[in-house]
């Protein structure tokens, strides 16, 4: 397939559109300015396509709500701070089991922090950054052509489970050019969204959208309902990539653009006589813990090292995993910065300098 050279916040617009979505509803922050800028281009050129500048990210959030109600495939994106402002939105759209999409591409905080390519958002992200008992489905991806696939799958899950799926990217990843080609992802057999709220002219019992129960019993059974959902989806969806892991003396854990740093360093670290693997979450939740307790339990693997644009906060879920068979240690950079390969190599020799 043919490939063309895009900047990645205008790959993931290109590849919402090419998904199926025709409803766009945001409000402009950096550094993700150019996706709804791509929308604001694009969509009304396309048949019933809907481009609009809410007011807020408040009120873009509660649009995708409507939106989604209707059974439409619909994206959000914003980056840090405004996603943060979106979080109620996304309590009510989770528990009220609507289907969409939504792009943080962080950066540096907390607050305004800066604009600068950063993961700290990763707590926000996969503990629930909203009120109450939900999870979003989360892609992490490391590459362009990945953003471009997994925003185009990210359609298909959403409406295959009824949940919000949030495709979390950074900075540096927004802004950089690379190739990619818009291959749509296998055909999945997707449910009729026959609880959507399109109108039924009295033919049949009105639909109802709703998060809110009074009744404690009800809303117990719901939320119960809910994570029986995202138990078939942690069998079902969880993604990782490992690489050149099978003698690694040390494991490091990344995802995202810090993933795409340390393949680099595997091979400065070979010349050196270390062997270094690395394990990747694609899905940062759910979360793959299954495969860092197997490398946990492997007599070549001597330790772990996360390395994350954040003061450690997927360090928590690989430490979950590892089970406390082998050492974890953290490397991070925060504020925007981005840590280097020489910077990564460093830690690795410390690691195996101590060992």
């Amino acid at each position: 397939m043919e490939k063309v050279l895009m900047k990645g916040n205008e790959a993931i617009a290109e590849a919402a559109i090419q998904a199926g979505c025709k409803y766009f509803f945001g409000y402009p922050i950096t550094p993700q300015n150019e996706i709804p800028a791509y929308m604001a281009k694009k969509l009304p050129k396309i048949d019933g396509g809907v481009f609009l500048q809410a007011e807020s990210e408040v009120s873009a959030i509660n649009m995708v709500y409507g939106a989604a109600g209707a059974g439409a495939r619909v994206m959000t994106s914003s980056s840090s701070p405004g996603i943060s402002l979106k979080q109620e939105g996304i309590s009510y759209i989770a528990g009220a089991a609507l289907p969409c999409v939504i792009v943080n591409i962080v950066r540096g905080g907390p607050g305004l922090g800066g604009i600068q390519p950063a993961q700290s958002d990763y707590f926000q992200s996969v503990k629930g950054g909203g009120h109450g008992d939900y999870h979003l489905i989360v892609y992490a991806p490391s590459t362009l052509q990945e953003m471009v696939s997994l925003t185009m799958e990210a359609f298909d899950i959403a409406d295959l489970y009824r949940n919000p799926v949030m495709v979390l990217g950074d900075g540096m990843l927004g802004q950089m050019m690379e190739p990619v080609s818009f291959e749509k992802p296998p055909a999945r057999e997707l449910p009729e969204k026959d609880w959507s709220t399109t109108g039924c002219d009295g033919s049949r019992k009105p639909n109802v959208i709703n998060s809110l129960y009074i009744d404690p019993e009800e809303l117990e059974i719901e939320v119960n309902k809910t994570y029986k959902k995202y138990e078939v989806i942690k069998e079902n969806e969880t993604r990782y990539e490992t690489y050149n892991c099978e003698d690694a003396d040390i494991i490091v854990a990344a995802y995202g653009t810090t993933a795409r740093i340390v393949k680099s360093v595997i091979d400065m670290a070979k010349e050196k006589g270390v062997k270094v693997g690395l394990i990747r979450p694609i899905t940062i939740w759910p979360f793959p813990y299954a495969p860092v307790e197997a490398y946990a339990d492997k007599d070549h693997v001597k330790a772990f090292l996360t390395v994350e644009m954040s003061m450690g906060q997927m360090v928590e879920d690989i430490r979950l995993g590892v089970k406390n068979k082998k050492p974890v240690h953290f490397y991070g950079r925060t504020g925007g910065m981005v840590p280097t390969p020489d910077d990564i190599l460093s830690e690795i020799l410390k690691i195996v300098e101590e060992a």
